[in-house]
């Protein structure tokens, strides 16, 4: 969507987005949203905050409720309790040796493999660079996006 006319049509024809579950992909398809902001959402969102209103999107993006008002027609606010349908997630760069044991697919010697890197060559940028770091199979950086996060 380019445009607030195309927001409209597009809820015509029943588009939504649950604004507690939207990836980056997500929020890049509303106009007016910059990718940094799309991404702090998510970090948000990942952290456990839950959006209840427009009000509190405006507040986490610094804008003026006014300024997202047009794109009301889309946004679905849906309360989900802690843990409901949610994947566990951990922080690539905080997670302790154990907390890597405990994802499906990781292994302990892959685990402390992770950790090590990271004290050696500083904090990974995203799972891309996990994957680059470590040489590991595409395979197994696709399973492990649901349950790791920068």
């Amino acid at each position: 969507m380019r445009s607030y006319q195309e927001v409209r049509q597009a809820a015509q024809l029943g588009f939504s987005i649950d604004v507690n579950r939207a990836t980056v992909d997500d929020w890049l398809r509303l106009p007016g949203l910059s990718i940094r902001q799309a991404q702090g959402l998510v970090r948000l969102r990942q952290a456990g905050v839950q959006f209840h209103c427009l009000e509190d999107v405006a507040a986490a993006l610094g804008v003026a409720p006014d300024s997202l008002r047009p794109l009301t027609p889309v946004l679905s606010f849906c309360y989900y309790e802690e843990h409901s349908g949610t994947l566990p997630s951990v922080s690539l760069n905080q997670a302790t040796v154990q907390q890597l044991c405990g994802l499906p697919g990781v292994s302990p010697g892959l685990a402390q493999a992770i950790v090590q890197e990271r004290s050696h060559g500083g904090p990974y940028r995203d799972l891309a660079d996990l994957q680059r770091r470590l040489g590991l199979t595409p395979d197994l950086v696709q399973a492990l996006i649901y349950y790791l996060r920068p």
